[in-house]
């Protein structure tokens, strides 16, 4: 009687280590000191986070907007009224017709960048007869009608012509993940987006073209180079100006995480033309037939609205029931974003087979031991 006791206590005992012996890694805070919280203040996590289960009826909610073909007037407008402006460091050739001893002639010798007449930093230009010129932020036809009007107590009805021999006080920058970095002038032929990225060389192979950055006076602006090169959105192409800076981003940041009961669990990187929830399902090999609950496939979306106040939803929870496998067709639809969790849920019976696998060297343990108590006393 006794012995069968102590079995009894040394199967409970084991019964009771399988807990604290499951496998894994653990971190404990007992030990460690935790901050404290306004717990008042803080609503629990389930009370901020929005779940939005997908389906055929509301899953034009939930898609991105479509692309088309636009045309954007206002940027012809601008191209239509184009005039550079003269800066501090341009060059201007000056020519005075009939008036050789005014023109300093270009040679073999000479570029007409060298013969020109510099700009200076105050702005001006200095010219025979007349002395300073303001020229800074004028265009050529109001320059050329400046020093007419100038000459014409010297010269009998001069005949002026003005252009610009080197364009140098103006500049965009282009940078990031296109072929060649660089800084290109403002000329007196309009620079836009499309033209300044081409004349880069084109983007690279792993460049992020749908978040494309324009800054301008200290604000950015995100165009996507996708929508105009690939779908003939013109409202995406933007006159450039003096000190604007392009910046095309690597997609490094565009990837998604598919975690849970799925085949390979994995990181996914997001094409060019984007990755929509079945895709991803489609990379990892699918879901684990004999693990997963078919009915729990999420995507877990963070509010990534700085101006969100304190009290916003932290992230949205997009559910997708895939019982049926035709749902998948829904799942083309909603197309994922960066840093979007894909999460695949276990079937209730896969994780109480979990629990009798981590049990069943324990019940084995006791019933060896049982019979070993038995044969005991009945020797």
């Amino acid at each position: 009687m006794k012995l069968s006791k102590k079995i009894l206590a040394t199967a409970i005992a084991s019964v009771l280590l399988v807990g604290c012996s499951m496998p894994g890694s653990n971190l404990s805070i007992d030990d460690k000191h935790v901050a404290k919280t306004n717990v008042d203040a803080q609503k629990q996590l389930s009370d901020r986070v929005n779940v939005f289960p997908l389906t055929v009826n509301n899953i034009s909610e939930f898609k991105a907007p479509k692309i088309s073909a636009q045309v954007n007037k206002k940027l012809e407008k601008e191209l239509s009224n184009y005039e550079y402006h003269i800066g501090a460091g341009d060059i201007l050739n000056i020519t005075i017709w009939d008036h050789p001893e005014l023109t300093i002639p270009a040679g073999s010798y000479r570029s007409a960048s060298e013969s020109g007449s510099w700009v200076h930093a105050d702005g001006t230009i200095f010219y025979p007869y007349i002395g300073k010129v303001p020229v800074a932020g004028k265009t050529v036809s109001q320059v050329r009608s400046d020093i007419a009007q100038r000459l014409a107590a010297y010269i009998e009805k001069p005949q002026v012509d003005v252009s610009v021999a080197a364009f140098r006080s103006q500049k965009a920058y282009i940078t990031g993940d296109v072929k060649t970095p660089s800084q290109q002038h403002i000329t007196n032929v309009p620079l836009t987006l499309l033209d300044a990225i081409n004349n880069a060389g084109g983007i690279n192979a792993d460049a992020d073209w749908r978040h494309v950055t324009l800054t301008r006076n200290g604000k950015d602006e995100t165009l996507s180079l996708y929508a105009l090169m690939q779908r003939g959105d013109l409202k995406q192409n933007r006159l450039l100006h003096n000190d604007d800076i392009v910046h095309v981003p690597s997609n490094d940041a565009q990837k998604v995480f598919v975690f849970g009961e799925v085949n390979k669990p994995q990181l996914l990187k997001i094409g060019r033309v984007g990755m929509s929830l079945t895709e991803a399902l489609s990379s990892v090999g699918g879901i684990n037939e004999l693990q997963a609950d078919a009915t729990g496939v999420f995507v877990i979306r963070a509010n990534k609205n700085p101006d969100a106040k304190k009290d916003a939803p932290v992230a949205n929870i997009y559910q997708l029931n895939i019982k049926d496998a035709t749902a998948l067709v829904i799942g083309t639809e909603f197309n994922l974003q960066s840093y979007d969790i894909v999460y695949v849920t276990t079937a209730p019976i896969a994780r109480w087979n979990r629990v009798i696998n981590q049990l069943l060297p324990t019940i084995s343990s006791v019933n060896q031991l049982s019979e070993t108590g038995l044969n005991l006393r009945e020797w």
